[in-house]
Parts: structure tokens; sequence; C-alpha cells
């Protein structure tokens, strides 16, 4: 199945490991990217760029003009993929961190503002992450969740406000009793359900929002010849425990929800782990 993709986030890990599945599968994926020299060591990547079938675009999802200039170049996108993440560095008094703290909230801000009205709308999947709400944390494993309670309790909060976006544009309910909205510091503004630019509450049609386990760096079980039983397991996200999963393999799902089972996770917000 040939798809044009956008690739926002996907220099590295998941991103990566997805928009590269996607281009094996013959499909174009546009990439946005700070430093687009990022892959000039890569020979499975420049192999592509050779075939034309992936486009290096240098710019910054924080800003607003060049999400505006990666929509215009990909043409009319069938599938986003946004896996914006930050580098994060440890503070003694607030764990990890990164830097702007509402990185990925903001950038899905001008991904959302800028999105072209088109028929029909680009699927859209983006990456949270597990323990982020009280269901959520109260199902993780006991070790976890001081991991997940302190450490990384700030870039959580850029995740919830990234989530807070996508069920507002969605029109699905966002329970404040499972968790708070993050507030003015990520989300911008307090009045930000108000911002003209985004999509209207309930017109984004077609979303998938996946909360993975702990992440690790390892091959992607789902690849191994002969597997006879699934390698992980994907759930809604309420009350879904689990240790870790590869980003490998939430690339692995990704590719498979676009392309075989979208009708069974669209707008849908689900956790996946071992």
């Amino acid at each position: 199945m040939s798809l044009n993709i956008l690739s926002i986030g996907g220099s590295r890990n998941i991103g990566y490991f997805a928009s590269l599945r996607f281009l094996n599968a013959g499909c174009t994926v546009t990439f946005l990217l700070r430093s687009p020299n990022v892959f000039d060591e890569d020979t499975e990547i420049q192999r592509h760029v050779t075939s034309g079938k992936a486009r290096l675009l240098k710019g910054d999802a924080l800003v607003k003009e060049d999400v505006q200039r990666a929509w215009d170049e990909a043409g009319t996108v069938d599938v986003l993929l946004f896996t914006v993440g930050g580098k994060p560095s440890f503070s003694a008094r607030n764990g990890f961190v990164i830097t702007p703290p509402n990185l990925v909230t903001q950038a899905l801000f001008n991904v959302l503002r800028t999105m072209p009205k088109q028929e029909p709308q680009p699927r859209i999947v983006t990456i949270s992450s597990a323990g982020l709400t009280h269901s959520g944390h109260a199902a993780l494993p006991l070790p976890l969740k001081p991991l997940y309670g302190y450490l990384l309790a700030e870039p959580h909060k850029d995740k919830l406000g990234s989530e807070c976006l996508i069920y507002h544009c969605a029109g699905w309910r966002w329970d404040p009793k499972e968790a708070e909205e993050p507030g003015k510091a990520y989300m911008g503004s307090d009045d930000w359900r108000n911002d003209p630019e985004l999509p209207a509450p309930g017109s984004l049609k077609k979303v998938l929002v996946i909360r993975p386990a702990l992440l690790i760096d390892s091959k992607c079980r789902a690849d191994k010849p002969g597997r006879k039983k699934p390698a992980y397991r994907v759930s809604d996200a309420k009350d879904f425990g689990g240790w870790e999963v590869s980003r490998r393999d939430v690339a692995h799902f990704i590719e498979d929800a676009v392309f075989n089972r979208w009708n069974e996770f669209e707008n849908k917000c689900v956790a996946i782990a071992y």
C-alpha cells in the first residue's frame, strides 16, 4: 500500500522506526527535521532519499511557519505520524525535564493549527505514555510507580497537554478525575480551547493515541520468524498495566494499525506492552 506520510519527530526512536517501515513498504515519507544531516550516514534512509520516497525538510515543529511548510511540501497527506519528544536532562528537584517543558504540546498545537482542510482528513497517530492518569498509574507494576510518579512527572505533564489537545479537537470526553489538565504553562493559555486556528471540537475524525509502557531499545519481537503468539499486547488504555515494550515493536504496531487494523483502532487511546 503506497501512502503519503508526514513524519514529525521522526529523526529517532519510534518515529524513525515507524517511518522506515513505511518507506520499506513503498510509502512516501516527508520528514520535518531540525537537522536533516542526521541521516547523512544512514544508508537505509539515503537509499529512499535517492529513490525520491524519503523527503527531508529542514524545520522546527515549534515554529508554526515551518510546520505549515511541511504540510505544503508533503501535499495530500494520508497519515500524520507525530512522535515529537525531547532529550531529557536530570534535575534533582524535578526529575527528568525537557526544554522547553511543553515541547510536545506546543509542537502539536502548531500541527493542528496548520493542518489543511482536506478530504478525507489525514489519519493522525500520536505517541503518549503509560501511567499518565490515576487509573493508568495504579495499573503500573509497583517498582515503576516512583519512576512515573516522580522522575517522569514533568515530561508526563507535557504528554497530558498533548492528549488534552487531541481530546478537545476529537470531541472526546476528558475526565478531570483521571487527570488534571496541566495548565497554562503547558497549554500556552487558559483560553486555549477558543483558539480559532484549531480544528473545531469533534471535527478531528481519524486519530489514534498510543500509550506505550516503559520504552526500551531491543529487537522487534513481532518480526521474529515463526512467531505464533502476539509479540505484544494492545488494549484500551484505562487500567492497562505492563512493564516495558520495545520502540521497534511500537513501530510495528503503528504500521499494522495503519495498513491492516485502522477500523479497529480509529478514534481510540490504546496502551501497548509486552
